[in-house]
């Protein structure tokens, strides 16, 4: 079989693999299509996703919905202030073995997962958010110098509260980096509204199927990666992140003036790979321009740190992402 046509016949098996998935989890979770897709599409490359939105708009049932529609091993971790970093990742314990000599056995935490719902990540304190920071970026753990490899695939899912409620901690930035993208939770419209209120107050409830493996999801991670992008399109890409910093000659006048850093490299990376996805969703074996605009809210709106003028005058770094792209694409 030539190469190309099968190309075409795995992203064709992509896509519907992809839509099995938005079907299974429509059963439960009603409306907020952008969300889906942007979840999935983290997950297939390998990223981990931030959850923003005010309690009780559904961000923990998409998680776990989500979950039951891969047969993957799932944990789910509520973060309070006095969660500890050894409640996360586990700890060693003194155990008596069948020969009656006490040794110390490494006791897996809840980190321990395919994927890990971090529920309210910014209720507990710095010394715990800390702890996941090996874990999201290497995959593994650390403890007592022994190095404990996570199982694959491996997704931190997290919700957040705006920081302006009550009882929350600013993630550190070098947390916020190591998420793929950061996705706004809407509040829903009156018709959606309706939909929730139907299948949540009577007596049917729906259910999901487990219609995916772990292995496919790896699989249709490989194949993500081998989508082409044009130099001219990753040089766009790269001008994208350059003009997040202000001191950089391509920054727009709202960057300089509003944004203290820009973006890692990291940014980059998860720019190109969330246009790639997009890419094989639009029945394309290419990243276009569009791909990259369309990737550049998710992907770096947690990236960049606005300075006191910006957060005095509450600018939204969403904002500033829109005005960038209308200037880099001139």
């Amino acid at each position: 079989m030539p190469e190309l046509e099968r190309l075409k016949q795995e992203c064709d098996q992509f896509r519907s693999d992809i839509q099995t998935l938005r079907q299974e989890v429509g059963k439960v979770i009603v409306g907020q299509n952008e969300i889906i897709t942007g979840t999935l599409i983290s997950l297939i490359a390998g990223g981990h996703v931030l959850l923003e939105g005010v309690p009780g708009l559904g961000k923990t049932m998409l998680v776990k919905t989500l979950s039951e529609c891969l047969h993957v091993e799932f944990s789910r971790v509520q973060f309070t202030p006095d969660l500890m970093p050894a409640d996360l990742i586990g700890t060693n314990v003194l155990a008596e073995g069948a020969d009656g000599v006490r040794r110390f056995q490494f006791q897996r935490g809840p980190i321990f997962g395919n994927i890990v719902l971090a529920d309210e990540i910014n209720r507990s304190t710095p010394k715990t958010q800390s702890a996941l920071l090996e874990a999201m970026q290497e995959h593994s753990v650390t403890i007592g110098g022994e190095t404990h490899r996570l199982p694959e695939p491996f997704l931190v899912m997290a919700t957040q509260n705006p920081l302006e409620m009550e009882g929350t901690y600013p993630l550190p930035e070098a947390q916020l980096d190591r998420f793929l993208a950061k996705l706004m939770v809407k509040f829903p419209s009156a018709e959606n509204l309706a939909a929730i209120l139907d299948r949540t107050t009577s007596t049917s409830t729906p259910h999901v199927e487990s219609v995916c493996t772990g292995a496919r999801i790896m699989e249709m991670r490989q194949l993500a990666r081998q989508i082409p992008i044009a130099d001219e399109v990753r040089k766009l890409a790269i001008n994208i992140v350059l003009a997040t910093h202000p001191e950089n000659a391509i920054a727009t006048d709202k960057v300089k003036r509003y944004v203290r850093y820009g973006s890692s490299p990291r940014g980059a990376q998860a720019l190109i790979l969330y246009a790639k996805i997009m890419a094989v969703l639009d029945q394309r074996f290419h990243v276009s321009r569009e791909d990259l605009q369309a990737a550049a809210l998710p992907t770096l709106r947690h990236r960049m740190i606005l300075n006191f003028e910006g957060q005095a005058e509450n600018v939204s770094t969403d904002d500033v992402i829109a005005d960038l792209l209308v200037k880099v694409k001139e």
